[in-house]
C-alpha cells in the first residue's frame, strides 16, 4: 500500500473508509478537510489506514454488533494519531529508505498540462463572473489563473519532472489565494461558514487537540470558500492516476475540481 503514487493518498483513504463503512457516499467537507490536515501533518498512509481499522473496531464494540454506521472520518482521529505515533516509534533509528523515482508513477505531461489548463480556465471564469461586485477579489483570482499558466515550461523542461517541487508552488498559489479570500470576502459569508463549521466540529471537539482543531477549521473554511467562489482546488492531490480514474468513474471529476 505504500508504494502507491504519493498523490493518491486522499484518494486511497476515501475509498478505505468507504469499505468499511459498507457505503459509497462521498466523505463530507468535514471529512475532507480531516485529510488534508493528516496529510499536511505528514501522517503516513499505512498508519491512518491502521488507525482507521481500530477505529472501526472500537467503534463496533461500543455498539455491540447494532447502530448506525460511524459517519466521519473525525471518530478515527484518535486512533489514526495513535498508529502515527507507534509508526514513528519503531521507525526511529531506522535508516532513511531509499527514494523513488519522482516521476515513476506518474502523472504523464499531457494530463498535467490538462490539469493546469482546465484549472486556468476555471480561475478566469470565477474571476469574470465576480469582477462587477468584487473587482479586487475578482483581480487576485486572476493573478492566480496567471501563476498556473506560468508554471506551463516547467512542464516542457527536458528531463524528470520534480512533482513534489511543483506541488510546493501550487501551495504557494493556493496560500495566497485563500488569503485574498479571508480577506475580501463578505462579512456574512465568513458568518455562515464558521457557523456552519461549528456545528459540524461541535461532536468531535473533544476527541482533538488545540493544534489539530486549529488545523481543521483552517482547511475547512479554506474549502468552503472556493467551493462557494467555484474555484478549482491546484494541489495535484486532486488530480487521480489514470488507474484511480477507471476505478472509481464519476468521482474523479468531483475529487480534481475540489468537491467534497
Amino acid at each position: 500500500m505504500e508504494q502507491l503514487n504519493y498523490f493518491n493518498y486522499y484518494s486511497e483513504i476515501e475509498e478505505y473508509f468507504w469499505r468499511k463503512r459498507g457505503a459509497s457516499l462521498l466523505v463530507s467537507p468535514l471529512d475532507w478537510a480531516i485529510l488534508e490536515t493528516w496529510q499536511r501533518e505528514g501522517v503516513s498512509l499505512s498508519a491512518v489506514l491502521k488507525g482507521i481499522d481500530r477505529a472501526f473496531e472500537s467503534y463496533a464494540r461500543s455498539r455491540r454488533g447494532g447502530g448506525r454506521p460511524m459517519k466521519s472520518l473525525a471518530y478515527c482521529t484518535d486512533a489514526v494519531l495513535e498508529a502515527a505515533a507507534e509508526e514513528k516509534e519503531t521507525s526511529a533509528g531506522v535508516g532513511p529508505k531509499a527514494s523513488a523515482n519522482k516521476e515513476s508513477h506518474t502523472f504523464s505531461r499531457e494530463e498535467l498540462r490538462s490539469f493546469f489548463s482546465r484549472n486556468r480556465i476555471q480561475l478566469e471564469q470565477a474571476s469574470r463572473k465576480l469582477k462587477p461586485v468584487e473587482g479586487e477579489l475578482a483581480d487576485r483570482i486572476r493573478e492566480a489563473a496567471s501563476r498556473i499558466e506560468g508554471l506551463v515550461p516547467v512542464l516542457e523542461a527536458p528531463g524528470n519532472l520534480d512533482l513534489e517541487d511543483l506541488e510546493r508552488r501550487l501551495t504557494v498559489v493556493e496560500e495566497k489565494l485563500t488569503a485574498a479570500l479571508l480577506a475580501d470576502a463578505p462579512e456574512e459569508e465568513l458568518l455562515g461558514v464558521r457557523r456552519e463549521m461549528d456545528r459540524q466540529l461541535a461532536p468531535y471537539r473533544r476527541r482533538m487537540t488545540a493544534m489539530q482543531l486549529q488545523n481543521l477549521e483552517q482547511k475547512y473554511l479554506q474549502k468552503r470558500l472556493w467551493e462557494h467562489y467555484s474555484l478549482p482546488r491546484l494541489s495535484l492531490f486532486y488530480l487521480p492516476a489514470p488507474t484511480e480514474m477507471n476505478r472509481t468513474g464519476t468521482r474523479t471529476s468531483q475529487a480534481a475540481s475540489g468537491a467534497a
